[in-house]
């Protein structure tokens, strides 16, 4: 949803790029904001908390509510008073204005894909018989609320395709609210499972139910303050009610924990990935559908490294891990002898950080990152490098899902100046076909990305993006804005944006700096840009502001820099 507030900040970075204006011509006066009398004794020291009041959620709190609705008529009075702000607002909505699609996947025979007309709220799902065939309307989220704050937040499909399992979010909030539709008929049934989030839905191969997590409802007034303990893993069938469904797994003694829940495509395991917090270390748990009455044992990990379940073949299980491994690798491990002694390497680790591993049609499709940019390298089911997928430049791939069996995939491409562009690709035979690219009122031709590498403080490579106009001269005129985020091993890759297409467009220097705490290069990158280590960030960030001005790209009155949710801190 582009709502004002995103337009608002665009709009105020974007008009940096005009010199007409200045901060000083319309000086911000703040509404007073009351304190009250609140004090925590910390270890016998006490921590004086007047603003806690804020922290109650805007739906539950008129004050809160209130103070809200007059900081907004601060900022908008002040952005309002922007001369090109109007312009800015209009450009981007020009450019807004575009089909968005996604990259199709296959259930249950059919094909389906998400797809957005250019300002709609919310995406719409859409599915069709074949690639190509006339597609239907499956969900449309934009109709389940007049101002678009409802959304789909989640899809499972039945292996038969009878069925699709949807979750529904309301203004943002995490929770979701789990209903059923008969395909066939686009017939919603009564289920609806209340009080989820975070763990998804599975079914089971039979197709007549699947297994979801939830929690205890929160108790009246803490529906969005109540922290996410004491997650429980539930099976479902359909047709029944919440109140009939069978509790399958929960840890009281582990209440931080949380479940990411899967089912093999065999539908031989159900497979609970257990989660603390943030961090990538998981523990994996597996259940024998076969065995009536079984219960989820444990499998890998005591939460000692990253482990994701990929796929299996029988008793043997296909896991991309972390394991004496920073960057990542895939092994086996047979449920027979499941000690790590008896663990065998699939694909070995690389320099570059491997991102995603896929079993698609016996062969593994493996997503590396190659100093911050995407490389995809098909294997085969030995281990054996098949080829590399060519990739239309330097940008971010992303999908290769699909079945074991089945050899068709599908990828979206973007970068900076490269509108998204959907793939279909054959892992076995290697062929490649782009069905269709997004139409936005640009030419990528006028544009240049290159990436650079710098040396931060202390002597570390670090790589940086830029982007700008190919007849930009590099005489030190140019106003520049800097991106830079470094944290929760999340990499900052090449991808499209609007928002900085209307920045390119009016002569601004775009540059993304790659830096620790990221997942560019792995773990070990991530973890240099932690805890003790956190200043190195800044440094990072301070030496790439510092690379752009002494080769000319811009000067220090005309840098801009901008960090969103963990780059706020930065």
């Amino acid at each position: 949803m582009i709502d004002r507030i995103s337009i608002a900040a665009l709009c105020a970075v974007l008009t940096i790029a005009d010199a007409s204006w200045s901060v000083e011509d319309a000086p911000a006066r703040y509404p007073e904001t009351r304190q009250i009398e609140q004090a925590d004794d910390y270890h016998g020291t006490s921590v004086a908390d007047p603003y806690r009041w804020l922290e109650t959620d805007v739906r539950e709190s008129k004050d809160v509510a209130d103070w809200v609705e007059r900081q907004n008529e601060v900022t908008f009075k002040y952005l309002a008073a922007i001369p090109e702000r109007e312009a800015v607002r209009k450009r981007l909505e020009e450019l807004w204005n575009f089909e968005k699609f996604s990259a199709p996947f296959k259930k249950g025979g059919r094909y389906y894909y998400f797809k957005n007309d250019g300002l709609q709220n919310q995406s719409v799902l859409y599915t069709q018989p074949r690639i190509g065939a006339a597609a239907e309307v499956l969900l449309d989220p934009n109709t389940w609320s007049k101002d678009g704050t409802v959304a789909l937040g989640g899809t499972a499909f039945s292996d038969d395709g009878k069925y699709v399992a949807y979750a529904v979010s309301e203004a943002g909030s995490d929770w979701r609210t789990w209903r059923v539709m008969e395909i066939a008929t686009r017939t919603v049934l009564p289920d609806e499972l209340r009080w989820t989030k975070s763990s998804g839905a599975a079914w089971t191969k039979d197709g007549q139910g699947f297994f979801y997590g939830r929690f205890q409802p929160p108790a009246e007034g803490e529906t969005f303050q109540a922290p996410s303990y004491n997650m429980r893993v539930f099976y479902h069938r359909v047709g029944t009610p919440q109140s009939d469904d069978t509790l399958v797994f929960q840890r009281p003694d582990h209440p931080e924990w949380g479940f990411q829940i899967d089912v093999t495509e065999d539908g031989r395991y159900l497979v609970l990935t257990a989660w603390i917090g943030t961090d990538d270390r998981y523990k994996v748990f597996l259940r024998d559908l076969d065995e009536p009455g079984s219960r989820p044992e444990s499998f890998i990990g005591e939460f000692d490294a990253g482990y994701e379940v990929v796929g299996n073949d029988g008793p043997l299980f296909f896991v991309k891990t972390t394991r004496n491994a920073p960057n990542a690798r895939l092994i086996g491990v047979d449920l027979r002898e499941p000690s790590r002694e008896h663990w065998s390497e699939i694909i070995a680790e690389r320099p570059e950080a491997l991102r995603e591993v896929s079993y698609i049609g016996g062969a593994f499709a493996a997503s590396y990152l190659k100093d911050a940019r995407s490389q995809v390298v098909i294997y085969s089911r030995a281990g054996e490098v098949l080829r590399e997928v060519e990739l239309p430049g330097l940008g971010t791939a992303a999908g290769f899902d699909g079945d074991e069996d089945d050899p068709e995939t599908f990828y979206d491409f973007s970068s900076y100046a490269i509108p998204p562009s959907t793939y279909r690709y054959n892992v076995r035979t290697g062929e490649g076909t782009l069905l269709r690219q997004a139409k936005v009122d640009i030419d990528p031709a006028a544009y240049v990305t290159e990436q650079v590498f710098y040396e931060s403080k202390d002597g570390t490579r670090v790589p940086m993006f830029i982007t700008r106009k190919k007849d930009a001269p590099l005489d030190g005129n140019n106003r520049c804005l800097l991106f830079g985020y470094g944290g929760f091993n999340i990499p900052s890759t090449p991808g499209f944006s609007v928002a900085r297409l209307a920045w390119l467009e009016r002569g601004g220097v775009y540059a993304v700096a790659n830096l620790r705490g990221g997942g560019e290069y792995g773990e070990a990158w991530h973890k240099a840009g932690t805890k003790l280590q956190k200043q190195n960030v800044f440094d990072d960030f301070i030496a790439a502001a510092e690379w752009l001005i002494a080769k000319k790209y811009t000067k220090p009155e005309l840098l801009t820099i901008q960090g969103r949710s963990n780059g706020g801190l930065l």
